[in-house]
């Protein structure tokens, strides 16, 4: 199957990224939302990101231009019917995904596939779910896209070849590299990732070390380009701990409970950059540790 457009439901920090890379790649790309707030936010996001592109001589103004006319805005989720493909990225909330698909039912075409970014739940119970199990996949990309070179692709246990090559193919036109995860809770990188990131903060609560000397010590003793609690403020703490419910709850292994600190911040709201407060204080110039 070639696809000609691609639909994006969700226009957050993901969502708006994914888009960019779309339209960079020649695809006519529709984002959805349901705040006329995020559209906005987005579409300045993307332009800023591009025009920084063409600054550093990366890309034409030409390109840019044409890039940015690609991507439609719309709160209107009958105008994403026409595309083949249709992928979710709204916030790691279940309920709020079965939601988004069940909508996006009675607008879309018999052969379109259905996608989700999500990072840790079941592709399988999602596409159960919708009426085409078989176009259904898991397409996980990293944060930040523009940026980031992996994609995780899930099949669940209905998913046709057809879907799968599919997508597949689409990774490779964004320039981007595959690889393959069962679908099992959190796939392959956040499987890996959040329990380390839950232990840095379980460092942090036990008294072991503080903010700084925890990213210190993993930026120069393990050469990580940041440290855990800097990329939990990055990921965001309420995203990190929706995921480390998903693997406690999925694989029923104490070793994956939330540690408390974690959900204590979460509850204050402090969840990182996007809302000022984390493990770090961005309210200034520079960043200072809470803890």
């Amino acid at each position: 199957m070639t696809l000609s457009s691609i639909s994006i439901i969700g226009a957050g920090q993901m969502g708006a990224g994914i888009a960019q890379v779309c339209a960079q790649s020649g695809y006519e790309v529709r984002l959805n939302d349901v705040s006329d707030d995020a559209l906005e936010r987005a579409r300045g996001g993307i332009a800023h990101r591009l025009n920084r592109l063409v600054e550093r001589g990366k890309l034409s103004a030409e390109d840019c231009v044409a890039a940015l006319d690609r991507i439609t805005m719309t709160r209107d989720l009958s105008e994403v019917g026409a595309s083949g493909l249709v992928i979710e990225a709204a916030t790691e909330n279940e309920a709020l995904k079965h939601q988004i698909f069940a909508s996006l039912g009675a607008h879309i075409q018999p052969d379109t596939i259905l996608a989700s970014n999500t990072s840790s739940i079941s592709i399988t119970r999602l596409a159960a779910r919708t009426d085409r199990p078989e176009r259904f996949m898991g397409v996980h990309f990293m944060n930040p896209v523009p940026a980031m070179q992996l994609v995780e692709l899930i099949r669940g246990i209905a998913t046709d070849e057809h879907t799968f090559e599919t997508c597949k193919c689409l990774v490779a036109q964004l320039g981007k590299t595959a690889t393959m995860s069962e679908d099992f809770p959190a796939f392959i990188v956040n499987r890996v990732l959040i329990p380390m990131i839950n232990e840095a903060v379980y460092v942090l609560y036990e008294g072991v070390g503080s903010v700084e000397s925890i990213d210190g010590s993993m930026k120069l003793g393990a050469n990580h380009p940041m440290g855990p609690l800097e990329l939990a403020d990055f990921i965001g703490l309420d995203t990190c701990m929706a995921i480390m419910k998903v693997l406690y709850d999925g694989l029923a292994d104490s070793k994956y409970r939330p540690c408390p600190l974690l959900m204590k911040y979460v509850e204050a709201g402090w969840l990182g950059r996007k809302t000022g407060r984390g493990f770090y204080d961005y309210r200034g110039e520079t960043p200072i540790p809470t803890r």
